[in-house]
């Protein structure tokens, strides 16, 4: 009896061990931006999106990027318009960014933005942003190692609108995107996740 339960210990030991090292391995990672190098034609990623309110979905559809040739350089396309991949790439980075290069466990910074839509009201997003953890997610799309980062602030406009809002995204270095993203501003709750990824061809 005292054999089993020795044998035992020692494989949750083990366990603890390989895990915790998995946990240091994992908290130790950094991610460096993409480069235009990086990216290939013919690579392309889909997300599915949904948004709910109370439960009921009032809103869904489909996005997609496909990496193509655009006038003599890469180009990201989604469908109805082209951007040069190197427009989005390599850029000096702002005080208060959307991903602060690069990525790491335990990181924190400031992201603000203002912004104005097609209606013409114009607005601001200001989030604390925290980099939570480095682990495998499953989405439609399949298994990834992801940071899970989460954004929590206030988003106003010109129209009075002023409420809280929180944003998590988790961006899987593999595929040089987020697989997932929710966000939820008290009104409702969006959901938006990678059914689909092809490298290139």
């Amino acid at each position: 009896m005292k054999k089993h339960t020795i044998v035992l210990l020692m494989a949750i030991m083990a366990f603890t061990a390989c895990t915790n090292a998995q946990k240091t391995k994992a908290a130790d990672t950094t991610t460096e931006e993409p480069t235009i190098t990086d990216f290939k034609i013919g690579e392309k990623w889909t997300w599915k999106w949904k948004r709910s309110v109370e439960g009921e979905i009032r809103a869904e559809g489909e996005d997609s990027q496909e990496v193509v040739a655009f006038n003599d350089v890469l180009g990201f396309d989604n469908g109805v318009d082209t951007l040069k991949i190197s427009a989005t790439l390599g850029q000096k980075q702002s005080d208060t960014p959307f991903y602060d290069w690069p990525l790491k466990v335990d990181k924190k910074w400031k992201f603000e933005v203002e912004w104005e839509n097609n209606e013409g009201t114009k607005g601001k997003t200001s989030q604390d942003v925290s980099v939570i953890s480095f682990n495998e997610v499953t989405v439609a799309a399949g298994k990834f190692m992801a940071y899970k980062i989460v954004y929590t602030g206030r988003i106003t406009n010109s129209r009075g609108y002023n409420a809280k809002i929180e944003d998590i995204w988790w961006y899987a270095p593999s595929v040089k995107k987020y697989i997932k993203h929710t966000q939820n501003d008290g009104e409702g709750l969006y959901i938006n996740e990678l059914i689909h990824y092809s490298s290139a061809q």
